[in-house]
């Protein structure tokens, strides 16, 4: 069986390589000549743990192309893992679906099954197969099944090789029977439904993984007025197993490609419906303010940012990836430059995409020790193992202040206050070993 895979995105090119790791001939087709001339030198273009390892091993299982034409004909089954980015208005930008879908009609010909991965709003692979057929070039039998992918990155392989499901929505027996055979040597639980199920299955995923950071988010904002600490409360919430223990890390919230674009893209499905989804309109709400948490907290100990040296720990969205899309970072420092701030930033991974944002107005540092260095105040967005390990003493003995605004909990309240930091964090008491006026702190 002859498998394609449009897309060397982290959907599309996390798929091809595991397909071929299970022992299937695979091709990887992208427009990007940049990404394949990588690719066929062995590079990935994006950050992956394990990707490099599994593209060496799978190096004669797998082939990378910009030809869609040959690749595309010579096929049996087609899995598009192509983005979906977020419209101006919150709804999902389907335009990379449907060229594949265009260039998949032109250049079939044989009869083939066509996946889509990318996760699209309910009714989509309904649309995309009632468009190939109408653009078919040849006398060929083409079908479209759902395959969602819930895959984060930086776990991407483990993701997907140890799915804890996976999840094919089928109009037919003939799709039902191609998918099988493909996943069977996975030994993972298969879940069969129809197209529309499927495509909601990946929507309500992962706006229900994203209520669930906002959710505590919000308690723990609330544990700061009344007195609570969040990490208890977590504990105590935790034992109860209809809740359990994941996405109840309290922080300055969610980003990624995937929860801020999926949650506004089923708020904006639901208003196209006449429905209003409520509770994921409430976590879209919460997640946005929540982003600029620790300069609102900031602002009460520093009347203006002007000519203040910060230290930036952090710059991806989460660690593990080197992606930024919605990450907090980029709201933040883009406000602490508008207002006069000298920024210095840390990232292990995320620093050279960054400097496509802001080449020269930020100054780069290769250690978060550097990063502190005689550093006014300093903001923690990412919770790198880099960052978590720092020694505490260092913050005071290196910075300015050690005014420290930790938006990932990285250090523990007793740390803090050993070390004699001016210390807060989300839902925890701070910790004041010492107050500065704000007029002698500006």
């Amino acid at each position: 069986m002859n498998i394609t895979v449009a897309g060397t995105g982290y959907v599309g090119l996390v798929t091809g390589v595991c397909l071929a790791d299970l022992g299937h001939q695979v091709t990887c087709v992208d427009q990007s000549l940049e990404k394949i001339t990588l690719l066929n030198l062995g590079i990935s273009p994006i950050y992956e743990p394990e990707l490099d390892v599994l593209m060496e091993r799978n190096k004669e299982r797998i082939a990378f192309t910009a030809d869609y034409k040959s690749a595309y004909a010579k096929s049996d089954v087609i899995f598009i893992g192509v983005g979906t980015p977020e419209n101006e208005d919150g709804s999902a930008n389907l335009n990379y679906v449907f060229n594949v879908a265009r260039e998949i009609a032109e250049s079939v010909t044989r009869d083939c099954l066509i996946v889509i991965k990318s996760t699209v709003p309910i009714g989509t692979n309904d649309r995309v197969e009632a468009f190939v057929k109408q653009h078919l070039k040849q006398d060929v039998y083409v079908e479209v099944a759902s395959n969602p992918e819930f895959l984060s990155q930086g776990t991407a392989i483990r993701d997907t090789l140890r799915a804890s499901r996976i999840v094919i929505g089928v109009e037919s027996d003939y799709a039902r029977e191609v998918l099988t055979n493909i996943y069977e040597p996975f030994n993972q639980p298969i879940v069969v439904m129809n197209r529309r199920s499927a495509e909601m299955v990946k929507y309500a995923s992962n706006d229900f993984l994203a209520l669930k950071i906002s959710f505590i988010n919000d308690i723990a904002n609330l544990c700061e007025t009344v007195g609570a600490n969040i990490e208890d409360v977590t504990q105590g919430m935790s034992y109860d197993v209809r809740i359990g223990d994941k996405f109840l890390n309290p922080g300055i919230g969610y980003g990624g490609s995937c929860f801020p674009k999926d949650t506004k893209a089923l708020h904006w499905l639901a208003e196209e419906e006449g429905y209003v989804l409520r509770t994921v309109k409430a976590a879209i709400e919460v997640n946005e303010k929540q982003k600029f948490k620790l300069i609102s907290k900031a602002r009460n100990d520093f009347s203006a940012f002007q000519g203040k040296k910060v230290a930036v720990l952090g710059l991806t969205f989460k660690p593990g990836t080197d992606d930024l899309r919605d990450a907090p970072s980029i709201p933040n420092i883009k406000l602490l430059l508008s207002e006069g701030a000298e920024v210095h930033a840390y990232d292990p991974v995320g620093a050279e995409n960054f400097k496509k944002l802001y080449p020269t107005q930020i100054k780069y540092e290769e250690t978060p020790e550097a990063a502190v260095d005689n550093a006014d105040l300093c903001f923690i967005f990412t919770e790198w193992d880099e960052i978590k390990s720092m020694d505490l003493d260092l913050f005071k003995g290196k910075m300015q202040t050690p005014f420290i605004y930790d938006g990932r909990n990285c250090f523990t309240l007793e740390g803090a206050k050993k070390a004699g930091l001016n210390y807060y964090s989300i839902g925890r008491p701070d910790i004041r070993e010492f107050q500065v006026e704000k007029h002698k702190a500006i």
